[in-house]
């Protein structure tokens, strides 16, 4: 587990995604279904997004305040994930570092940078792979919504505003808004960091691309959905992750340790001219 932590992390991944896919069928969902997938979570997704569509105007809005009360409660897994990544930002120069003294690509100039790695890591209390749990969390999310709009009859013949929940948006605005929110909470994100590279600036644009394509053949339910969680996701960061914050304090953090440097140059040569002297 600790010499291969990603490849263990994939393939425990792909087996997760495998046991959802098969627990997952296209029959009706009722409260005669079975199983712990069809009866427990879909059956009881459904019918809560129902009664907050009938307390609270309609299936459209059921969606977004289901969307919002997710938010909530995964937001301190979120803020766990945003200050682990706020470190590893600002970790980034140091790893740098690690990785041109050990350039070589030999197996054991390798591990050696592993270890080193791992140390840093250890030594100011980061995990790499944090930023992996709130995904994990909610794509099970996600597959439960679509299972329950899409093999429950009312909720898939709904509607909202112009939109057919189990159909995608025909006008093609919830795609852009999922896009544009997307794009924005990248760029806010990698605004914030210390240095960027080119591999986080091609996945501010390709992030919004890629949901923009995929939502067009989604049911218009999921992509309320993403709308939603991406625009809670835009208020999160400008509130956990604010960049403009973070650059003004990183800055003021940068001036007053070169004052400080600058005050140590000045007395060591104070200090040698009291000696000439």
């Amino acid at each position: 587990m600790k010499k291969h932590p990603k490849k263990v992390l994939s393939l425990l991944g792909i087996m997760s995604l495998t046991l959802f896919l098969a627990a997952c069928s296209n029959k009706p969902i009722t409260s005669h279904s079975t199983g712990i997938w069809d009866h427990y979570i879909i059956y009881n997704c459904s019918r809560f997004i129902i009664w907050l569509s009938n307390h609270f105007g309609g299936y459209g809005m059921g969606i977004i305040i289901f969307t919002i009360i997710i938010r909530i409660i995964i937001l301190p897994l979120m803020y766990y994930q945003t200050k682990s990544m706020m470190r590893m930002q600002e970790l980034a120069p140091e790893l740098k570092k690690l990785q041109q003294k050990y350039s070589s690509r030999d197996r054991e100039t390798m591990q050696k940078l592993q270890v080193e790695q791992q140390k840093l890591y250890k030594e100011a209390g980061v995990n790499p792979f944090a930023s992996m749990l709130p995904l994990i969390v909610q794509l099970p999310v996600m597959w439960a919504l679509y299972q329950a709009i899409w093999r429950t009859s009312t909720l898939r013949h709904g509607s909202f505003l112009w939109l057919q929940l189990g159909h995608p948006d025909p006008y093609y605005v919830l795609p852009i808004l999922a896009a544009l929110f997307t794009f924005i909470s990248s760029w806010l994100s990698m605004a914030s960091m210390p240095e960027k590279n080119s591999m986080s600036t091609a996945m501010t644009w390709f992030m919004p691309i890629m949901i923009f394509f995929m939502a067009l053949g989604f049911s218009s339910a999921i992509t309320l959905y993403w709308v939603v969680t991406n625009a809670f996701q835009v208020l999160q960061t400008l509130l956990l992750q604010n960049p403009f914050k973070i650059k003004r304090e990183r800055e003021a953090k940068q001036r007053a340790e070169r004052q400080r440097k600058n005050k140590i140059a000045h007395a060591k040569r104070n200090a040698l001219k009291s000696k000439r002297k």
